[in-house]
């Protein structure tokens, strides 16, 4: 697999001895309360993608925990591909609810490629393939550690085809290699 190199920085506050950030591998921690079911309501920062998911206003939609995320991308094998969207689906239908906010899964999908580069840095494994998950319309996301190159790099590295269209890379025909078979997660 190509190493991605990236630097991680603590940033302290005002005063060093008090304050400090937490690490991407910190941000992984479930939160008390959660997961959550909350009703849509237009204006949500999620809403447009929860709705053409098939939500409405009013509808129920989940708010996840990191490990929801996560346990399911750890799930996709190599050669095989998911999506922010096939995310959120199967988390929609664990939780019997009409959608899940994309928002938060996808802020869950970059933290998880950031603590797996931060625990590797670390020289520890965190066993989550986080460049198998791609963003909704099968494009790459740049805001994956090392960025659209970085991302690009991994997935080439299994023998995913990438390809790019403007500025942006896409997997070629990414929906022949989506993976749907999550079991419990």
């Amino acid at each position: 697999m190509p190493k991605v190199t990236v630097t991680y920085k603590v940033s302290m506050g005002d005063d060093p001895m008090t304050s400090k950030r937490k690490t991407w591998q910190e941000k992984l921690a479930d939160r008390p309360g959660y997961p959550k079911v909350i009703a849509l309501q237009d204006g949500m920062p999620c809403y447009n993608a929860v709705h053409k998911m098939g939500a409405e206003a009013g509808d129920p939609v989940v708010l996840v925990n990191p490990s929801d995320v996560v346990a399911l991308m750890r799930q996709v094998p190599p050669g095989r591909l998911t999506t922010l969207s096939e995310i959120c689906q199967w988390l929609a239908r664990k939780y019997q609810v009409k959608g899940c906010c994309t928002l938060t899964a996808g802020i869950f999908v970059m933290t998880a490629a950031n603590a797996v580069e931060e625990a590797r840095a670390e020289g520890r494994e965190l066993d989550i393939p986080y460049w198998r998950t791609l963003k909704a319309n099968g494009s790459l996301n740049e805001k994956f550690p090392g960025g659209l190159e970085g991302h690009k790099a991994l997935l080439e590295a299994e023998g995913v085809t990438v390809v790019q269209k403007g500025k942006r890379y896409f997997v070629l025909a990414y929906q022949d290699f989506l993976f749907r078979d999550f079991g419990d997660a």
